[in-house]
This record gives structure tokens, sequence and C-alpha cells, in this order.
């Protein structure tokens, strides 16, 4: 089951984070940029080599301390389908690195259209009699707010194939309080998602106790996230908005278990960019986010209980 596979990459890492691969021209050194643009122009495509190049020195860089990656489509998809193409080498180089591979779309729909993202994203598509995977993800992320319809055809699909889904409950932006808070029978949103993710996973529970349903529980909001933890002991916490959007360690700790697993905490922002920080013009790009990618580790290591499979 996927989250098992997710868990024993955790485990062999010691390791509870996934690094974000959102890249920006401007988050890109120099010198890769200029190569790409010397060889393609200033056009998308030249823009697309450039990502695909940071991506793949990042990957090399962490794949031994980082169980995961987490692209976020939208970031590729404005390229164009020169991005597309580069998100998908980007999963393709991932997955060859043994890494585990989420991709962040927050893809919500019903029906055959929900179909079609889930052959897309964790499935296969058919050519003929061919079975042709496209992106071929370990995980995605979905927007449940559409209800059951919008999510079982992504449970069918993930049980036949170990895949998994992370749903939207709790997110870290500011305003998500506007609905999520909105209380329904003395209840949070929030919550009500929670147990619904609960629900849905109840087919797909993993050996050590997870089912392939996940959520998407903010950094930004611990005293939620903790109630969370306690309230859905089979749902895994994917963990956004550790550090650049504010949330800390000591935050993130109440969305583990007592084994020190149950969560994996996203940083994007802080591990691309910490090139910035060093004062140099960024051919160490690669060796200081790995440097960041271990006080990460040690960060957030330092507040939660060992990790254990147990």
């Amino acid at each position: 089951m996927s989250m098992d596979r997710l868990m024993e990459r955790i485990a062999a890492t010691k390791n509870p984070s996934v690094v974000g691969l959102d890249p920006k021209l401007d988050y890109i050194p120099e010198h890769i940029r200029q190569d790409a643009f010397q060889t393609f122009g200033y056009t998308l495509e030249g823009a697309a080599a450039a990502f695909l190049r940071f991506n793949q020195e990042i990957i090399d860089a962490v794949c031994d301390i980082v169980p995961a990656v987490k692209p976020q489509a939208a970031y590729y998809e404005a390229l164009g389908w020169q991005g597309v193409k580069t998100l998908s080498e980007t999963i393709a180089y991932a997955k060859q690195k043994k890494m585990f591979v989420i991709t962040d779309g927050k893809r919500n729909d019903i029906g055959s259209t929900m179909e079609a993202y889930a052959d897309a994203h964790l499935g296969v598509t058919r050519v003929g009699d061919e079975l042709i995977p496209a992106f071929n993800s370990d995980a995605l992320t979905v927007n449940g707010y559409l209800g059951t319809d919008g999510i079982k055809p992504l449970l069918d699909l993930c049980n036949r194939y170990d895949k998994g889904i992370f749903v939207l409950a709790k997110t870290s932006n500011p305003s998500s309080g506007e609905l999520q808070d909105k209380l329904i029978d003395g209840e949070p949103v929030y919550l009500h998602m929670g147990r619904m993710c609960e629900a849905w996973g109840e087919e797909a529970y993993g050996k050590y106790g997870y089912s392939g349903v996940g959520a998407v529980v903010g950094a930004t909001y611990p005293e939620q996230l903790t109630e969370l933890r306690k309230k859905l002991p089979h749902t895994f916490f994917l963990v956004p908005g550790y550090g650049a959007q504010g949330g800390g360690a000591q935050g993130v700790a109440g969305g583990f278990d007592e084994k020190g697993m149950g969560a994996i905490v996203n940083s994007s922002r802080a591990v691309l960019c910490a090139w910035k920080k060093t004062g140099g013009d960024g051919r160490d790009f690669a060796q200081a986010a790995r440097k960041e990618a271990l006080r990460m580790r040690d960060d957030i290591t330092s507040c939660i209980p060992e990790i254990t499979l147990g």
C-alpha cells in the first residue's frame, strides 16, 4: 500500500520531510538559466530546460536523506506543454532515485472527469491494447469538497495500482478558516472533512495502520493539527506551511503519533533557495539544498518521538 511505502522510506531515512519542487526562474542560479537560454533561447522550452536541470540536481543532492518530493503542477503548467513535459520527466527522475513522489495538483471533479485525472496522475491510459502510465506519481493531492463523488474514482484506482491521495482538510493559508472553521452541528468543517477521510480509507488500511487516504493539514495551525491527529488515527498527514510560511518544528510535532510517524512535512522555498543565503553565485545550490534539508530533518526529529515502524 502506498502509505506503507512512504512510511518505509521515512523510516529508512529517519526523516519525515518532503521537498517541494516548486521552481521559479528566480530560484534558479544564473549559470543554469544562461545555459538553458543559450541552447533554447528565451522561450518556454528554455525555461523548462532550466527547471529540469535544477530539479535533477536537487534530487541528486537529497535523494539519500529525504524520502519524498512534491512537485506542484501549477509551476510546470505555467510553461505550457514544455513545462508539463518537465513535470513528467521530474517525476520519472525522482522515482528512478527511489523517492516517493506526491504530485500537488489539488484536483477536484466528479465522474468521468475525475476518473481522467486519476488515470493521468496515478493510473494508466489505454492506447489501443496498451495500458500506459502517464505521470505515474505515487500520490496526488485532491480537493474533497465535492464529496464522495469526487473521491470514489480515486479510491478504486488507488487500490488497484497501490497509490495514495491527500485530501485538503485544514489548509495552511491565512483565509482557510473562512470556510474550514465554520461549524456544522457544533464541529468545524475541517473536522468533518477529516472524518470523511477516515471513512474513505476504511477499505485501504496498510500494514502500519494508516490508509491510502491522507489529509492535508497545515503547519500554521498547530492546535488543529494536534486535534486532528488525535481524532484521525488512520489518516496520514501531508503538512505544508513549515519554514517560509511560518510553521515551526514545535508546531508540527502534534501531527505525529507515538512512533514518530503519521505525518510528512513539506518545505519548498527554504530548500530550493537555500543557496541565496550563502552569498555565492549559486553554483553550490545543490549542496546548500542538502544542508537545509538536513537542518530541517534535525529540527523536526528533535521534537517528535523516535521514528520507528514498530
